[in-house]
């Protein structure tokens, strides 16, 4: 049976471990893994749900098995098996109420088909906005190294703005933006958190496929449901108290009203002479929100390195996915996480096997298995601003997400394109096993800012989120793109 990620393997332990043998990888251990991680029993791995205790005692015993010591948090002077994640939970309480109106005229919309609007996570209970203006803020960009500001002019105090996703560069491929490849100003996260700067009531995202590189399911699956975020002192800092998405034909609708071509309006917004525009049409939202704190866990697992032992590198994965949620046309509710990220939960255990029964590493290394990947990398981003190991100390994070489970290849890529040392090592280390590396082909999907390498990676440390090759063994390049 030929293993669809032992080539990977081979190549990820090599840098810090094994200088000429290659670990030997089992590939029906690694599909037993991902089935049973992505069976229905499991839940759909949703943090805070029966699925996470499943999974929190699998992963824990197969790292167990596979010889690793625990890594965690100290409890009487002993490391446990797991980092505690503190975590807010958002649900919108009953069915929330949306509306535009304009000319006497309301128009009411329904969660996850024209709005998909977020639990509060500002600190509100109740929501209750009511005729609040719009204004359309281009792509909702404030960048003085860039003398870019979409917010000159208006008082956002109790409005509404309405931004476009991705970067002013993503339609051109050139400008103030670096061209094609996303920056962090393209995030709907940064978004959001800009809105929240401004004083906005509430900032509503218009969906397009392209830009976004996700469709409208997407977007309905992510943000209608269960909201989860890091426990913050201020949290209405981070976030306004209305964040969602509307559909692009609802977005025309609103501008054509104000007697603008939203084309127009969106070539505009890629100058930077742009001005932020009062759009005819007023937003009432109301809604009550549950807000709890609650305490999930990262795992994490431990092989002690013997020249360097206080010097870290760090393996990540998430062992999260989207849990139990609408139902698809077989009436099936459970989102099961095969490939996302069940892979790379079952590529952790088993690098940590080959660590284990291989040449002790100089370094220490971790294999951490994070929590609420899906709700915004924020079981690593937890890790990162409480680090279990000094981050200082961390010379490298790779991450692993989402790997293709249908046959090796003979190249890999990784998530966004960034230049750093810690590329270019691994590019020389594949080209020992004849691997050659192929750039993000998609930088302006903005997966570099999408994977758990990116709260290490932006606090300073060297991290990469590897990513499965297109050009397989059999059938080339043809039949990994097919």
């Amino acid at each position: 049976m030929k293993s669809p990620i032992a080539p990977f393997l081979l190549f990820v332990a090599a840098p810090f471990a094994f200088a000429v043998d290659a670990p030997k990888i089992d590939p029906q251990r690694l599909s037993d893994e991902v089935k049973t991680l992505s069976s229905d029993a499991f839940e759909g791995r949703g943090p805070a749900t029966p699925g996470e205790a499943r999974t929190i005692e699998y992963v824990i015993a197969q790292f167990k098995a596979a010889g690793l010591s625990p890594g965690g948090d100290l409890k009487d002077g002993k490391r446990g098996w797991t980092q505690a994640v503190p975590l807010g939970k958002f649900e919108i309480k009953g069915a929330p109420s949306f509306s535009l109106s304009a000319d006497g005229k309301t128009q009411t919309l329904t969660q996850g088909e024209q709005i998909a609007v977020r639990a509060s996570m500002d600190g509100s209970k109740t929501v209750s906005i009511k005729n609040a203006p719009l204004v359309f803020l281009g792509y909702g960009v404030k960048a003085p190294e860039r003398r870019w500001d979409d917010f000159k002019g208006p008082d956002l105090h109790g409005k509404v703005g309405i931004v476009l996703i991705n970067d002013p560069d993503f339609e051109s491929g050139q400008g103030d933006f670096g061209g094609k490849a996303m920056t962090y100003y393209g995030r709907w996260t940064y978004k959001y958190e800009e809105a929240a700067r401004q004083g906005a009531a509430g900032l509503l995202i218009v969906h397009e496929t392209a830009p976004a590189s996700y469709g409208w399911a997407t977007v309905k699956n992510s943000n209608t449901n269960t909201m989860f975020d890091i426990v913050r002192k201020e949290p209405a800092k981070a976030h306004p108290p209305v964040e969602g998405w509307i559909q692009r034909d609802l977005a025309i609708e609103l501008f054509k009203r104000t007697g603008l071509d939203f084309d127009t309006a969106k070539r505009q917004a890629q100058t930077r002479e742009f001005k932020p525009i009062l759009l005819k049409d007023t937003f009432s939202a109301t809604f009550d929100v549950d807000a709890q704190i609650i305490t999930s866990q990262n795992i994490v697992g431990r092989i002690d390195g013997g020249q360097r032992p206080d010097e870290t590198v760090i393996y990540s994965g998430h062992w999260d996915h989207l849990g139990v949620g609408a139902p698809d046309a077989k009436g099936d509710r459970i989102y099961n996480g095969a490939v996302d990220n069940a892979t790379g939960t079952a590529a952790l255990i088993e690098l940590g096997r080959a660590f284990a029964h291989g040449p002790k590493p100089e370094r220490s290394i971790v294999f951490l298995n994070v929590t609420a990947e899906e709700k915004g990398l924020l079981g690593s981003e937890y890790y990162s601003a409480n680090p279990v190991y000094p981050l200082a100390k961390t010379v490298a994070v790779i991450n692993l997400d989402a790997l293709d489970p249908h046959g090796p290849a003979k190249n890999f890529t990784t998530s966004g394109s960034a230049r750093q040392d810690l590329l270019d090592e691994l590019i020389a280390t594949a080209k020992k096993w004849n691997l050659s590396y192929s750039p993000d082909p998609k930088p302006e999907a903005g997966h570099f800012f999408r994977s758990d390498h990116f709260p290490f990676a932006k606090r300073g440390v060297p991290a990469v989120s590897f990513g499965s090759g297109e050009d397989w063994v059999d059938g080339g390049v043809t039949a990994g793109k097919a």
